[in-house]
């Protein structure tokens, strides 16, 4: 009888170990967080013009443009109307790497009166503005190697990097290519 109890007990613990390494197989690895095509977006915390926390993480599901620019940066200020045309005519689209298309604008300004000023003036209409008021020292510059604006990365739904520093013309055409029609 203990020989078969000891024979059962190993059998059990193999079939146990077997199919929990046989689930880990079949399950895809998570991707790698970094700042490169085909990994992880690191997440983004900073808070909004009336002082609200917007995570990075919080629009999963969407493509989401992370815009880096400042009131102060004309070629920011030159692309913000086009930008703006795109997200109108794509944000509430179907992707097949996303659920609808949005932007989270990161500021580089160090005063919010020109940063709000800018967001007004340039009828920024996305909820997802955020800034730290440091300028160049802002975390997510660093976080992200970000050396000059404008500057943006596309992430999908699953918060992986598509493509960077995109014009708002190649960036519209690149995300026609991923429209379910």
């Amino acid at each position: 009888m203990s020989k078969f109890f000891a024979i059962f007990c190993l059998t059990f613990f193999y079939q146990c170990y077997n199919a929990d390494r046989k689930v880990k197989a079949d399950t895809p690895e998570p991707a790698k967080v970094g700042i490169n095509i085909g990994e992880q977006a690191p997440n983004l915390s900073y808070p909004n013009p009336e002082g609200k926390i917007i995570s990075l993480y919080s629009l999963r599901g969407k493509i989401v443009l992370i815009d880096f620019w400042a009131s102060w940066c004309s070629p920011c200020r030159r692309e913000n109307p086009k930008l703006v045309a795109v997200y109108k005519e794509l944000k509430d689209k179907k992707f097949s790497k996303g659920d609808g298309f949005t932007v989270y604008s990161i500021s580089c300004d160090r005063t919010k009166k020109d940063w709000t000023e800018a967001i007004v003036k340039d009828q920024l209409i996305w909820g997802n503005h955020v800034s730290d008021l440091k300028g160049w020292e802002a975390e997510a510059t660093y976080t992200y190697n970000i050396s000059a604006i404008p500057s943006n990365i596309l992430i999908d739904g699953d918060g992986i990097i598509l493509v960077k520093d995109l014009h708002v013309e190649t960036l519209r055409t690149y995300l026609e290519t991923l429209l379910i029609e």
